[in-house]
C-alpha cells in the first residue's frame, strides 16, 4: 500500500526557497486527503446498504412463500417436536387366526387433583362421589383440605365421566391422557389372553404390563414399540371359541358341575383352536387373585385347561393298548383274561361291570375294562410305560405359551412300581392337565407323531418325534371309534361327523387324602372325523351330576360325552368340515332260492 505523506514536501521546499506561502499548499493537500477519505467511506456505506437490502429482500421473500404455503394447505394440529413423557404406553394388538381383534389399546384419561388449585375442595369432593360412587367422600375431603399437593382420583375414566368432571368446573381437577388395554370381546378367551395392568405411570402416560396368559408370556414382544403395528397372531378362532364357550357353559349348568374346561387342537400343527375354562372372568375388569390358604381352583382366574391336574380315568387306557401294539405284545384281536378281581398284594383291581372271563383288546377299550388294561400294563412293564408316557409329554408341564402352564406339572408316584403301572394304565395314580391329554390324543390321531401344543398360528404341520408306529395309531383310532359306535360313549355320535374317543370317570381326591364317594372328574377325549382325524377335542367336567333320571348319574358317558357331542355339532361346520353321511347298517337279510 502506498502511504501519502501528510505534508507535500516536494512542493513546500521549492516554494519556501522562492519565498512563497507554504500554508496554502498544506491546506490544499489537506482538502484533497479529506475528499479521498469521504469517497472511501461513502463507498463502504453503499456496499453495506446493498448487502442489508439484499438480506431483507430474501427474508421477506421466504416469509411470503411460507405464508402462501400455509394458506393453501389443510390445517392440522401441530405436534410437539419433543415428547413430554418417557413412558412408552403403546402395546401391540392381539388377534385371532383370521386377524380379528382380541386385545387392543384404547385412548382414555386419568383424573387427578392439585388441592392448592381447588376453588371449593369440599363441594368438589361431594360432586366427585356422585360421579364415582366407589370413592370415599370423607377421605377425599381430607386429602383435598390437607397439605397434599397431588392426589390420584382415578387411573382411567370414560369419556362420559370426563365430561361430568369437567362440568364441575373446578380448575384443581385435571386430566391426563393415557392408553388402557381393551378386550372388545369381554370374557371370550379370557384365560388365554390373561390381562394387563398399569406399571410405571405418570399423569400423562402409563406403561402396560401383562399379568397372565399370552399378555404376560409375550410381554416383551407386545411392549416393544417396534412391534406396535405388528399384532401377535394366535391360533384361536374367535367364532369357534365363542361357540365352544356357549356350549360348555350350558353343559356345565345342565350337568350341575362346579367347573369345566374344553380344548380343541389341530392334530397336525398343534394349534389350539379353542381353549375354554369355566368359571371365567372379564379381563377388562380382572378380579384380584385369591388370598393365601384359599383353594385356587375356586377362583375364576384358575385355568383348568393347563393348571388343573386331575386323574383322567379311563381316557388313559388307549395309551397302554397303543404301546402294547407298538411293541408287538398284542393285536386288536388278542384275547386277554379279565377274570377278577385282579389282586396285587393287598390291593384289588375290579371292573365297573362284569364282562365275562376274557375279552379281545378291542372290546377291552370299547367296554373300558380295568382288569384287561392292567394285564396289558403288566406285559409292558413299569419302566417302558414310564418312558412311553414321557414321550407323550405326561411327565413335564406342557410347553404351551401361557405362564400358568408351568404350575400344571403332572403328579406321579415317586416309586413307579408294577402296581403303579397297572393303576396308571387305567388313569389312576397319575394326574395331568386336560391339555396333556389333548396333546397325547393328537399323537394317536396324526399317525404317531407327538405335536407340541401351541397358541400361536402355524404355517403348516409341526410334527415332533414319532412315539408310536402308524399301524398302532391306526388300530387305536379304530378302537376309539368303536367306543362311540358300540361302547361307553354312544351319546357322542354326531350325524355327519364321525367321532372317535374315550370316556374317563375318576373319583375326585380329598385334600386331606383319600377319595370322595360322590364326586368325580368326568372326561371325554375325542377326535374327529374318525376316518381322517383333523382335530382333538377334550371336555372335562368337575363334579358333574346328571339328574334327569330317577338316579343321579356321574359317569362321563352321561355327562361329558353329550356336551362334547353338542360342541362338535356346533363347531365342525365353523371349521370348514363337510358332513359325510355314513351308510346305515343293513338289517340281516337272508337270501333264499325260489
Amino acid at each position: 500500500m502506498i502511504r501519502t505523506p501528510l505534508r507535500p514536501l516536494a512542493r513546500i521546499l521549492p516554494a519556501r526557497e522562492r519565498g512563497e506561502n507554504t500554508e496554502e499548499i498544506e491546506r490544499e493537500n489537506l482538502r484533497r486527503r479529506h475528499a479521498e477519505m469521504q469517497d472511501r467511506a461513502r463507498s463502504r456505506a453503499e456496499g453495506r446498504l446493498l448487502v442489508l437490502g439484499a438480506f431483507f429482500t430474501v427474508a421477506f421473500a421466504v416469509v411470503g412463500v411460507r405464508m402462501g404455503m400455509l394458506a393453501t394447505t389443510v390445517p392440522v394440529e401441530p405436534m410437539a417436536s419433543a415428547g413430554g413423557s418417557v413412558i412408552a404406553a403403546q402395546r401391540a394388538d392381539i388377534t385371532d387366526r383370521d386377524g380379528r381383534i382380541l386385545a387392543t389399546n384404547f385412548e382414555t384419561n386419568s383424573l387427578y387433583a392439585q388441592p392448592p388449585m381447588l376453588v371449593d375442595p369440599v363441594e368438589s369432593a361431594k360432586s366427585l362421589v356422585k360421579i364415582f360412587p366407589d370413592l370415599n367422600e370423607e377421605r377425599l375431603i381430607r386429602d383435598f383440605t390437607g397439605k397434599r399437593k397431588f392426589v390420584w382420583i382415578k387411573k382411567r375414566i370414560s369419556p362420559e365421566q370426563k365430561q361430568a368432571v369437567h362440568d364441575i368446573g373446578d380448575p384443581g381437577l385435571l386430566f391426563g391422557g393415557r392408553e388402557m388395554r381393551l378386550y372388545p370381546n369381554g370374557k371370550l378367551a379370557a384365560h388365554v389372553l390373561g390381562g394387563a395392568r398399569f406399571g410405571e405411570e405418570d399423569v400423562n402416560a402409563a406403561q402396560l404390563i401383562g399379568v397372565a396368559g399370552v399378555e404376560k408370556q409375550f410381554d416383551g414382544y407386545l411392549a416393544d414399540p417396534a412391534n406396535a403395528g405388528k399384532p401377535l397372531t394366535l391360533a384361536l378362532d374367535l367364532s369357534v371359541q365363542a361357540a365352544a364357550e356357549r356350549v360348555l357353559y350350558g353343559g356345565m349348568r345342565l350337568m350341575n358341575a362346579k367347573g369345566a374346561t374344553s380344548i380343541l387342537m389341530d392334530v397336525h400343527t398343534g394349534e389350539i383352536i379353542s381353549m375354554v375354562s369355566l368359571p371365567d372372568f372379564d379381563p377388562n375388569d380382572r378380579p384380584a387373585p385369591p388370598t393365601s390358604g384359599f383353594d385356587p381352583s375356586v377362583s375364576p382366574l384358575f385355568n383348568r385347561a393347563v393348571q388343573g391336574v386331575y386323574e383322567l380315568g379311563s381316557t388313559f387306557k388307549i395309551f397302554a393298548v397303543a404301546q402294547a401294539m407298538d411293541l408287538g405284545l398284542v393285536s386288536p384281536e388278542t384275547v386277554i383274561d379279565i377274570r377278577g378281581p385282579l389282586r396285587w398284594g393287598k390291593f384289588r383291581i375290579s371292573d365297573f361291570h362284569y364282562y365275562g372271563k376274557e375279552m379281545t383288546v378291542t372290546r377291552i377299550i370299547e367296554k373300558s375294562s380295568n382288569i384287561g388294561t392292567a394285564r396289558i400294563a403288566q406285559m409292558i412293564g413299569a419302566e417302558r410305560q414310564r418312558d412311553f408316557l414321557g414321550a407323550l409329554g405326561f411327565l413335564e408341564p406342557t410347553p404351551v405359551e401361557v405362564g400358568e402352564a408351568n404350575s400344571g406339572k403332572p403328579l406321579m408316584p415317586k416309586n413307579w412300581s408294577e402296581l403303579s403301572a397297572m393303576t396308571i394304565s387305567y388313569g389312576h395314580g397319575l394326574s395331568a392337565s386336560p391339555l396333556h391329554l389333548a396333546a397325547a390324543y393328537a399323537a394317536i390321531a396324526n399317525g404317531g407323531h407327538y405335536v407340541s401344543p401351541t397358541l400361536l398360528k402355524q404355517s403348516g404341520p409341526q410334527y415332533g418325534p414319532r412315539v408310536m408306529s402308524a399301524k398302532a395309531a391306526a388300530n387305536s383310532q379304530m378302537m376309539l371309534r368303536g367306543v362311540v359306535t358300540d361302547g361307553s360313549a354312544s351319546m357322542g355320535e354326531v350325524p355327519g361327523y364321525q367321532v372317535a374317543g374315550k370316556t374317563g370317570t375318576a373319583d375326585k381326591p380329598k385334600p386331606q387324602g383319600g377319595y370322595y364317594e360322590d364326586k368325580v372328574i368326568a372326561t371325554f377325549a375325542s377326535m374327529f372325523p374318525a376316518s381322517d382325524p383333523k382335530y382333538v377335542l377334550v371336555v372335562t367336567l368337575d363334579e358333574p351330576v346328571e339328574t334327569s333320571g330317577t338316579e343321579a348319574r356321574r359317569t362321563a358317558g352321561w355327562t361329558a360325552v353329550p356336551v362334547a357331542a353338542e360342541m362338535i355339532g356346533r363347531i365342525a361346520p365353523l371349521l370348514g368340515l363337510r358332513p359325510v353321511i355314513e351308510p346305515a347298517r343293513l338289517a340281516e337279510v337272508r337270501l333264499t332260492s325260489n
